[in-house]
């Protein structure tokens, strides 16, 4: 047999965690039956680490899970090589082993330096081919085991159907909830059957709001029928699909819980009622953050964790203090307002999830070696896989078909304050070219010279970049830059955006320009994509996962 189908059969042979809860396996027994009351309860709290803070930091959770013997850690910014020794330390100090957690939407990268990123997950809706997507699901599981870690607090199930969602955004696999869902299933799919616990978010749906959940707490107003067809649709598709996870938002939602101030995570009609009884969803129910503002705002000194376990969930992550949430539950069961079997009940799926991921099997993570064995050329081949099947042409198929490389041609970035890859890759195309840099606040004399020498070029290739860490709305261009965009668009231009494309909407003048690609990012491998378009060596496959009004919809692409 070769080694490629024995991984394969193998993985057939291996009972997914939502079966091994349907019957569970001994050890989780063993462990249960030595567990006290306090010490199952403390199983439902996850603590926050960062490896970015230095030792004192580390130390500092360190002492909070050997004294509180909690179930699990979730890793936010920080280095792999730190990473790994604090969860070394960390297990080391557990009598149960620890799920280790992080948030990796796009991979380690998302938290840790010196990792891949993998493409967002608004790139990733534009890509027809879903094998892509399910292979980046298996190496971002070998990433996350290659570290110790057993869930990815992943992927985002939100339908971003609301442009101006501060929160979600870019992290949405776009507004069509078909597209959404399919994308979802596909990537979860990747990861689990790589062996990795995923968490679906934000239950019942984050994407149509314009609060940001970490500061305030969002309201929805809409009917319990539209919550159901629109927002959940993406949760039930993939419940049926064998979720192990779901993460509850914050939101107050009046339609299914009339409770004034309520966030959905603290809600029995949400959690137990909507989520368990109603999808019949068996697998893990984690909180979001219990640190967050949205939840809270109102229910403060420990009346939030309490509240989180009576609504249902499973898990609760980051709590403000969780030695005090313990003891307040322990104090709620006395008082008969949590039962002590319902709390059994999360501990023992907690326990089966931890023997699923194999932490049955006590393990050191191997520092030597770390990074070169999280940075494979493979991950990093398939990101610029996934950045060529995700650009999306939206005008000018011909007209860049019809351009001559020979002759004279201005090549301009545009928001970036020296020359980009994307100048580079399209000068290989037009061997008569010049390079050509506009700050994001260049001045009007700035302007004006670029301008001018332009003027006297055969053809214009732009390429406009989003130089923030994160690609949000609102692309920081001042006005005389747009102006200058504004003016180009009208003439023979090529334009390419690398940019959320909720940002073709404040760039007027590019819906006439004679040819539009977008990149969704600002990315060497998204600039090499639309180079390669523009050089017709890349046919374009992408598709908008959003629609841009009144000029592009969803589904554009030639």
């Amino acid at each position: 047999m070769s080694l490629g189908l024995a991984a394969l059969s193998a993985n057939a042979q291996k009972k997914s965690y939502l079966e091994m809860l349907a019957n569970q396996p001994k050890w989780v027994d063993s462990v249960f039956n030595k567990l006290n009351r306090r010490e199952r309860i403390a199983q439902m709290f996850f603590v926050r680490a960062h490896t970015n803070l230095g030792q004192k930091y580390i130390d500092s959770v360190g002492m909070v899970i050997k004294k509180e013997q909690l179930g699990g850690v979730i890793f936010f910014q920080g280095g792999p090589v730190r990473q790994a020794r604090a969860t070394n330390a960390y297990q080391k100090v557990s009598h149960v082993p620890l799920i280790v957690a992080n948030d990796g939407e796009w991979g380690l990268g998302m938290r840790l330096d010196s990792t891949i990123s993998y493409p967002y997950q608004m790139t990733l809706g534009a890509i027809q081919n879903k094998d892509l997507i399910y292979k980046m699901g298996l190496e971002v599981a070998k990433d996350f085991k290659r570290m110790g870690m057993q869930m990815n607090l992943a992927p985002d199930a939100d339908i971003n159907n609301n442009p101006k969602n501060p929160v979600i955004n870019y992290r949405s696999f776009g507004e069509n909830k078909f597209n959404v869902a399919t994308k979802t299933a596909t990537y979860m799919k990747g990861m689990q059957d790589g062996g990795l616990l995923t968490t679906l978010k934000h239950f019942p749906g984050h994407g149509d709001t314009d609060v940001d959940s970490h500061y305030d707490l969002p309201q929805l107003t809409f009917t319990a029928a539209r919550l159901d067809s629109l927002e959940m649709y993406p949760f039930k598709e993939v419940i049926k699909q064998g979720a192990s996870g779901i993460m509850i938002a914050h939101m107050n939602i009046p339609s299914l819980d009339n409770t004034p101030n309520l966030p959905s995570t603290l809600s029995k009609p949400i959690v137990t009622g909507i989520l368990k009884e109603r999808l019949g969803f068996k697998g893990l129910v984690i909180s979001d953050a219990m640190d967050m503002k949205g939840v809270v705002k109102f229910f403060k000194d420990g009346e939030a964790d309490v509240m989180g376990i009576v609504a249902g969930n499973d898990i609760l992550e980051l709590s403000e203090n969780s030695e005090r949430a313990v003891k307040l539950i322990r104090r709620a069961i006395r008082q008969g307002r949590i039962s002590m079997k319902d709390v059994d009940i999360s501990v023992r799926k907690i326990l089966t999830a931890k023997y699923w991921a194999g932490l049955t099997q006590r393990d050191t993570v191997l520092v030597k070696n770390i990074i070169p064995e999280v940075n494979r050329t493979a991950s990093n081949a398939l990101v610029q896989e996934l950045a060529n099947a995700s650009v999306t042409l939206l005008k000018g198929k011909d007209y860049i078909k019809n351009m001559i490389p020979i002759r004279r041609t201005a090549i301009i970035s545009i928001g970036v304050t020296g020359v980009t890859r994307f100048q580079k890759e399209v000068s290989k195309g037009f061997y008569n070219s010049v390079y050509y840099v506009l700050d994001k606040d260049a001045t009007a004399a700035q302007i004006s010279n670029i301008a001018r020498e332009v003027a006297a070029f055969d053809q214009v290739i732009v390429g406009i970049h989003d130089s923030r860490a994160r690609p949000a709305n609102n692309i920081p261009l001042n006005t005389g830059v747009k102006n200058f965009i504004k003016e180009l668009s009208g003439k023979n231009t090529v334009f390419a955006l690398f940019a959320n494309p909720y940002n073709l909407a404040t760039l007027p003048g590019l819906e006439n320009s004679k040819c539009l690609v977008v990149g969704y990012q600002k990315e060497d491998y998204m600039q090499i994509s639309a180079a390669a378009v523009i050089n017709n060596r890349l046919i374009p496959a992408g598709k908008l996962p959003v629609s841009i009004l009144p000029n592009f919809k969803f589904g554009d692409g030639l």
